[in-house]
């Protein structure tokens, strides 16, 4: 997690932390870098022609500074089968990668396909026109970067917006004296409308703004994009400082010149420390956070917990077990430091999208298996902390594909009083569904293939699983109470059957039916383990399935790659219940105990006659 050092020559990782606007917000550049590398290849990744893969800000630097390289640059993938055969690679099969140069003549086929692929509804589009739509939009913001601080085919723009700024003065005097009917040079005239007729077709091609404007107040309102920064030179006579330390860092960089890109970046980091101190905080810490990827660190240790804990049932328990909850709460400080920051960046409660929702879904559920491994010291809280938080940091990982993790919320969810208690409440509800289904797989597993299932272990895991259910009904309950208020406040109905809404009301209802059971004595411990693996099929759909219904005030995002890995999930659930209901006879650890407990004698079974 450390930082590591900065490789001689260009500073890219000072450059990387440069601040941009991008998405409605302010991000550093290695930000902006890795959220459109994601954009364009599933592994995120910057690979030049040579096979050499790039840093994220590195790459963004060739992209923005030196178009012609990075146009070779493997950039996007398809996969799709009709995709590859129209960019002339039938045989290919699985994920292929292309540069810019290769897809060049195949834009107007690409053009063609997504516009025909955009007429059907999203939720509603093939494979091949998903991927064809992606795929075009992907073209499209490339070109947009490449057009962020300078016009892709200046040879040299620091040259250029010198030549601008001596243009300036002398055309606008031209303007003028033509106005006013009065003689006029043609040359100062021509020149200042060229480059504003340039100008203005560069604004066609904005994205992210990386030119600061200190005269507009907000947090975000004060960026400019390159061309309108140029445009208003024009009217305030003067290129903005910014602009010109851009045309000096693009020279020092396509000259090679290191010494001269350092000493333009130095400049220009002087320059937004005076003129917008406030604003360079939180890139500057968002961009320490994208090196040091606390969740990637804590991803890894979480396996090492597993492995610890897993061991220790077999042999060294005390070392072993003792080892592994130390671990697991380094993995738990790790995990809760990169929620507090992403808090920070957002200044939003941990809740603001599904990205963030397996991160605290994860982080609550550990939180919830320390508590456990303090009351019960068997291992079982340390393993399912651990499995539970690599999972849901592993669904993360995968989410954080489809775009920027911070993104600006939606206007329903821009109040973060009901972020903090209803979305939130949601989600501590999940963390306890997957913990309790969980420890009812570990039951089902340790019972069916293991001899060290005794009457005490099942005893103490239906405790645990009890427990973790009771936790799991006050806060989906109270949370859906209080998302149907806030669908008042927003919507002006408590209550309308969305999908979302029906998916909260059937994780109570089981958690409900599951109590119950329990309270009845219609199921014991087996049966509650059972019941509660089955709570993990009720919460994974309402978890993801509004996503993949596309339908509905809750659906904000369709994405029907989950749709294959949520119908295996279920399968294994299903599976993992049919394995728990073969008879207990054919269940090892019942063997063992049947083996264990001695006959007992006529004396101590037989009643005594005056005791009737």
């Amino acid at each position: 997690m450390a930082p590591r050092r900065e490789k001689p020559g260009p500073q890219v990782r000072e450059f990387g932390s440069l601040p941009v606007l991008a998405g409605g917000r302010v991000m550093p550049m290695d930000s902006l870098a890795r959220v459109s590398l994601s954009q364009w290849n599933h592994h995120g990744t910057y690979t030049r022609a040579d096979r050499t893969v790039a840093e994220p800000s590195e790459g963004l630097l060739e992209i923005l500074m030196m178009p012609e390289r990075a146009d070779s640059a493997k950039l996007f993938e398809a996969s799709n089968p009709d995709i590859l055969k129209i960019l002339g690679s039938p045989n290919a099969q699985g994920f292929v990668l292309f540069s810019f140069t290769e897809l060049k003549p195949y834009f107007d086929e690409i053009e063609k396909q997504a516009g025909l692929a955009e007429r059907t509804e999203p939720e509603s589009r093939n494979p091949f026109q998903r991927g064809i739509v992606k795929l075009r939009a992907g073209l499209r913001l490339y070109l947009e970067l490449k057009n962020t601080i300078q016009a892709e085919d200046s040879r040299d723009f620091g040259k250029e917006i010198e030549a601008f700024g001596r243009a300036i003065q002398p055309g606008l005097n031209a303007v003028r004296n033509r106005v006013a009917g009065q003689p006029f040079s043609q040359q100062d005239f021509r020149r200042i409308l060229v480059f504003t007729q340039r100008y203005k077709n560069l604004v066609q091609l904005k994205y992210a703004s990386a030119i600061p404007n200190p005269q507009r107040a907000g947090q975000n309102d004060g960026w400019q994009h390159i061309s309108e920064a140029l445009l208003s030179a024009i009217r305030d006579g003067r290129v903005p400082y910014a602009a010109t330390a851009y045309g000096r860092l693009i020279a020092g960089y396509r000259a090679n010149d290191a010494v001269a890109f350092n000493a333009a970046l130095r400049d220009y980091q002087g320059y937004l420390s005076k003129i917008i101190p406030e604003k360079l905080a939180r890139p500057k810490l968002e961009f320490a956070f994208n090196q040091a990827q606390p969740f990637l660190q804590a991803m890894a240790l979480y396996v090492a917990v597993l492995l610890f804990a897993l061991f220790s049932w077999l042999l060294w328990p005390k070392t072993l077990s003792k080892t592994a909850v130390i671990l697991l709460i380094t993995a738990f400080l790790i995990h809760t430091a990169g929620l507090i920051v992403r808090m920070y960046l957002q200044g939003r409660p941990p809740v603001t999208n599904l990205y963030s929702s397996a991160i605290f879904v994860g982080w609550a559920s550990v939180l919830l298996c320390i508590i456990l491994e303090r009351f019960y010291q068997n291992g079982i809280g340390s393993v399912c902390g651990a499995v539970i938080g690599f999972v849901t940091l592993l669904i993360a990982h995968n989410l954080q594909l489809d775009g920027d993790t911070l993104e600006m919320l939606r206007a329903v969810l821009d109040t973060n009083s009901w972020l903090a208690t209803h979305v939130v409440g949601e989600a501590l509800g999940y963390s306890a569904m997957f913990l309790a289904g969980l420890i009812g797989i570990i039951y089902v597993f340790r019972g069916v293939f293991t001899r060290s299932f005794d009457e005490a272990t099942s005893r103490s895991l239906g405790r645990m699983m009890y427990g973790v259910v009771c936790f799991a009904t006050l806060f989906s309950l109270v949370a859906t109470i209080l998302g149907g208020i806030w669908a008042d406040q927003s919507w002006g109905r408590f209550w309308g059957w969305d999908p979302k809404e029906n998916g909260a009301l059937l994780i109570v209802l089981w958690n409900a039916i599951v109590l119950h059971a329990r309270w009845g004595g219609l199921a014991r411990e087996r049966g509650l383990a059972l019941m509660t693996v089955f709570g993990n099929v009720v919460t994974s759909f309402s978890w993801f399935g509004v996503n993949m219904l596309g339908v509905g005030l809750h659906s904000y995002g369709f994405m029907d790659r989950a749709f294959g890995p949520l119908i295996g999930f279920i399968v294994s659930q299903l599976t993992i219940i049919g394995v728990g209901l073969i008879p207990l006879k054919y269940w090892r650890g019942m063997q063992t105990r049947q083996i264990r407990t001695p006959p007992q004698s006529p004396a101590t079974t037989c009643v005594p006659t005056d005791a009737h």
